[in-house]
């Protein structure tokens, strides 16, 4: 216990002072989870209304497949991607092995499939007249994708928490496909995994503390606007 008390102690006062390597890792932490939980939001929410709401052959599979692919390994997500990134793979003139962008885009695919089931989810959990009764009075695709999002919304609103959260914890495929480079890629999850390897306990404890704090403020602040955020109001035109 004595060790455990002074390491935090150490800890607590690396984040008191503003360490500037702790400060580096949060602010690069905070760009990827936001660019990532964006590029998922704007891909994952809209494909989610499409297969929730379709009429179309072969939208039960791409449904399960939705779901399934929110178990993926993110180390084997992150192996695919490094595959795709290296010099001589079918993505290597982009050049983003052990890049930031790089970091960016593996978050974003393994933020994607939350977004993209949980819509579904929420979708199809609405009352079953509701979508039918919407196209009998007179609702257009995008007037019945808004309403169904409005209606859904707190269920959409679960799909970009989850997002988020994975955006701001995952580390595997951030240490595959970024390299985990000391204060360069480096989010905080990669960092504590880094720093504990090099017996760097305090600011291990350090960044762990500002990733649990982060993690709170950040899915709770969501969570809130979710469960208060007002709808959207729509105007369905008389039946045809």
């Amino acid at each position: 216990m004595t060790l455990l008390w002074a390491e935090l102690r150490t800890a607590i006062s690396l984040i008191a002072h503003g360490d500037p390597y702790l400060m580096q890792v949060i602010g690069f932490t905070l760009q990827v989870a936001a660019i990532s939980t964006a590029v998922a939001s704007a891909i994952g929410i809209p494909l989610g209304l499409v297969i929730g709401l379709g009429r179309f052959r072969g939208r039960e599979a791409l449904r399960i497949l939705a779901n399934a692919s929110m178990g993926l390994p993110p180390v084997v997500v992150g192996l695919v991607l490094f595959l795709l990134f290296v010099p001589a793979g079918p993505l290597g003139s982009l050049h983003l092995n052990a890049t930031r962008t790089g970091v960016i885009v593996a978050q974003s695919v393994l933020a994607l499939p939350y977004t993209v089931a949980l819509t579904v989810a929420a979708v199809r959990a609405l009352p079953r007249g509701l979508p039918d009764q919407a196209r009998l009075l007179g609702a257009g695709r995008a007037q019945l994708a808004a309403l169904a999002l409005r209606e859904a919304r707190v269920g959409v609103m679960a799909g970009v928490i989850a997002a988020l959260a994975t955006a701001l914890s995952e580390v595997a495929a951030i240490v595959i496909v970024g390299g985990n480079v000391y204060g360069y890629d480096q989010t905080l999850a990669s960092a504590a995994l880094f720093a504990s390897n090099a017996a760097m306990y305090a600011e291990a404890l350090a960044v762990g503390i500002v990733l649990l704090a982060l993690i709170l403020l950040l899915v709770g602040g969501l969570s809130l606007l979710g469960q208060f955020g007002g709808g959207i109001r729509l105007r369905l035109g008389p039946a045809a």
